[in-house]
């Protein structure tokens, strides 16, 4: 038998690993800039956490969850999205308390699990950065963290995005909408997809989000959500885009677009790859606020804002976009050994490299010379120690810059007393 991995997943092999590390690494170093802290949340979690803040309507809990019920009967779910598990933490650990600073900002990056139809760029573990920001319902929070993740992408080297943003309102305003929506979507109940007739009393914002493309015809004339806008509401998303402005963040504004997932409520925003080959699967980050699911999942009336980023995707962008990332396994130095007799010594000086605070490696194979230097070239080592049976008889090793040519006949002494000052010389 011929055993393989789950479909839709995937193995990140050493090689590929570099350039998520490389990510994740980007995502840390900006994030801590904005004083935001790592989190880092089960991969399962109580089926009602999920249902109760992304919507029993959605796709992904109607449709994409993978729950289960456990031995002790307990029903689970792995996670399909980031920031259900985050409120939950924040109300379970009372992170609103006097103690902690605020607004109190989190960030994590990991696996989330959804079963649906394996694409390019879409999988059934996938892989996500993201940030929630608790307790700060200024606009300036809105407008802060969508400058951070555009910042994110610039640091990447992606060039061809753009913003779009839109608001959901508040209770009033979506009160308002939800009513215009039936409305509008009645006098067309026929022509709706199965999915949207069951969700035109149940939730019509959904209906908005839908994949049909009858449905999608029917869309773009729907009644527009500015157009309901509660006072408050208008004030908001107006200073969103007058910061936005001021900042000269170029946006568009989307009036239908509603993410999928019902604890949004006033700003929310894409930021997409204008890279054709992408088509469907542009978006790259999306976010919002949602400044009543901390309430929903028992704390106190707190506002939220955050986003979502997959990695996947976003290495699909890299690629297309022939963007280069580092090296982030370099080798400082690897050690030849010719002659059986070299092999404890070769041990000794290779541990001795890394103790000095260098990555090394050695021939452990039996190699004959050629092709443990052929291994060096390969690894692209900065430096090739050579040890041979002569140079042990003698106390000494060869060691010779790659980048410059030079070599030098040193005392093995040297390599374990003094080894950066030999580095120095030669570099």
């Amino acid at each position: 038998m011929s055993y393989q991995r789950p479909k839709g997943t995937n193995d990140i092999l050493p090689g590929e690993s570099e350039k998520w590390q490389f990510i994740e690494d980007t995502a840390r170093s900006l994030f801590n800039n904005y004083q935001y802290q790592e989190i880092r949340t089960p991969l399962f979690e109580h089926y009602e956490v999920i249902s109760r803040s992304v919507g029993d309507t959605t796709d992904i809990v109607s449709k994409e969850m993978y729950d289960f019920y456990d031995k002790g009967g307990r029903h689970i779910t792995l996670r399909p999205e980031g920031t259900a598990p985050i409120v939950r933490a924040y109300v379970e650990h009372k992170l609103f308390g006097p103690e902690y600073s605020k607004p109190y900002k989190v960030f994590y990056i990991g696996p989330m699990f959804r079963y649906e139809r394996p694409q390019k760029g879409r999988l059934r573990q996938f892989h996500q950065i993201g940030v929630e920001a608790f307790g700060s319902d200024n606009a300036a929070t809105d407008v802060e963290t969508m400058v951070m993740a555009l910042a994110f992408f610039k640091q990447l080297g992606i060039q061809h995005l753009h913003l779009v943003i839109n608001t959901l309102g508040d209770k009033a305003t979506r009160e308002n909408y939800r009513q215009a929506l039936i409305d509008y979507f009645s006098a067309y109940e026929n022509k709706l997809s199965e999915d949207s007739k069951r969700r035109l009393h149940e939730n019509p914002l959904r209906i908005l989000d839908s994949k049909d493309k009858a449905d999608k015809k029917l869309v773009a004339d729907a009644p527009s959500i500015l157009d309901y806008l509660s006072e408050k509401a208008q004030a908001h998303f107006t200073q969103v885009t007058t910061m936005l402005d001021a900042l000269e963040i170029s946006y568009e504004i989307e009036s239908t677009m509603v993410r999928g997932l019902d604890y949004y409520t006033h700003t929310i925003f894409e930021i997409m790859s204008d890279n054709p080959q992408l088509g469907a699967q542009s978006t790259l980050c999306a976010g919002g606020r949602y400044d009543q699911l901390v309430e929903e999942l028992g704390g106190p009336d707190t506002p939220g804002f955050g986003f979502a980023i997959g990695i996947e995707r976003l290495l699909l962008v890299l690629e297309n976009e022939e963007v280069e990332l580092p090296a982030l396994h370099q080798l400082d130095a690897y050690v030849v050994n010719i002659g059986a007799s070299t092999n404890t010594e070769a041990l000794k000086v290779t541990q001795a490299i890394r103790d000095a605070g260098f990555s090394a490696d050695r021939d452990v194979m039996g190699r004959k010379a050629k092709a443990q230097f052929k291994s060096a070239d390969k690894q692209r080592a900065k430096f090739v120690f050579t040890l041979g049976e002569d140079e042990l008889n003698a106390g000494m090793i060869n060691v010779k810059s790659m980048a410059s040519g030079e070599e030098k006949r040193i005392p093995l002494t040297t390599v374990y007393n003094d080894l950066t000052q030999i580095f120095d010389e030669m570099n």
